[in-house]
């Protein structure tokens, strides 16, 4: 796998510190030894209201001149609205979307079937509403039923128009429609549509019940185009980098799934991006917010960590991911 960062991560949402234009995390990328970058599609930083022709030129230019690629856009898609206006405006928001990655010459949209958001970006570090995230069983209540059927149509649509454009939308497995991998590749299939793949995410899946992430990889064995990890990172005593998952409490417990994961993706031939995003709040230290040299921190940390968890994979013997 190749390594990328969402944009989102030097947005200036969950740090308090100016946010990086894209030409500015392009250079970053390629200084912190990423491979790519993937644009998520929000102002500050990547609106495609505000990127100009020039300005699309320019993030081009940047990327050929730092040989990263980019690699992915990423939208803010939400299918699911029972209400007609918001479902045509988010349609009429995934048209802008799917012309950026078109023009950017990215072949990979990530598209959530529903999105909570972020509610509020007004004090100095952003924080997400509460939202419903759904059960992690099927349901045949009919108004979840109805939700399900919006987001498909609506995929559906975008999906047409993204055929037309030559782009391929990556489904993630994110609450609160898609609320596990299973729900992700029943929507693909519903959808039918050579222009939806998966975007499995082991964090996600992880908190969705996944025990084994190498079962998990070979059930998307031919649709996986893209994934993200998390998370923060530190050094250990004896000089070793963890991962580690902030919890609701705000602990902070090591992760325990990249491993599988990595030996699912390499079973199932899985060479395309893995994108790291600092995409959480993070808690006050010494009673000031985070600034944009813990963004920097933990980006760097996390293309080391997962280098190594690629390279063990690596050396892991071939029993050893068939179990």
């Amino acid at each position: 796998m190749k390594f990328a960062f969402l944009s989102v991560t030097y947005a200036g949402q969950f740090y308090k510190g100016p946010a990086l234009s894209l030409v500015e995390q392009i250079r970053k990328a390629r200084a912190l030894g990423f491979d790519g970058v993937s644009i998520e599609t929000k102002r500050p930083v990547a609106s495609p209201l505000d990127l100009t022709r020039q300005d699309r030129q320019a993030i081009k230019a940047a990327a050929a001149a730092e040989g990263v690629e980019l690699c992915a856009i990423e939208s803010m898609s939400n299918f699911a609205s029972p209400l007609m206006e918001e479902r045509e405006n988010n349609l009429a928001m995934m048209r802008l979307v799917i012309d950026l990655a078109s023009d950017l010459e990215v072949r990979t949209v990530k598209v959530f079937a529903a999105w909570p958001g972020v509610v509020n970006d007004e004090d100095e570090t952003a924080f997400y509403a509460p939202y419903e995230k759904g059960n992690y069983y099927r349901s045949l209540y009919p108004a979840d039923l109805r939700r399900w059927r919006r987001a498909v149509s609506g995929l559906r649509e975008s999906a047409d128009y993204a055929q037309d454009r030559g782009v391929t939308l990556a489904l993630q497995n994110h609450a609160p429609v898609t609320n596990s991998p299973a729900d992700m590749l029943r929507m693909i299939r519903e959808v039918d549509s050579p222009h939806v793949k998966a975007c499995l995410d082991a964090p996600l899946a992880a908190r969705q019940g996944i025990t084994s992430m190498q079962d998990a990889a070979r059930d998307v064995a031919g649709l996986q185009v893209l994934s993200h990890f998390g998370g923060e990172y530190q050094h250990g005593a004896d000089g070793s980098i963890l991962g580690l998952v902030r919890n609701p409490d705000e602990t902070l417990t090591p992760e325990n799934y990249y491993l599988d994961f990595a030996l699912g993706m390499q079973e199932i031939g899985y060479d395309g991006y893995i994108g790291y995003e600092l995409c959480h709040p993070i808690p006050p230290v010494d009673d000031k917010p985070v600034g944009l040299d813990f963004a920097d921190l933990n980006a760097k940390l996390a293309a080391a960590y997962m280098r190594g968890v690629l390279a063990e994979a690596a050396r892991t013997p071939a029993v050893a991911r068939a179990v």
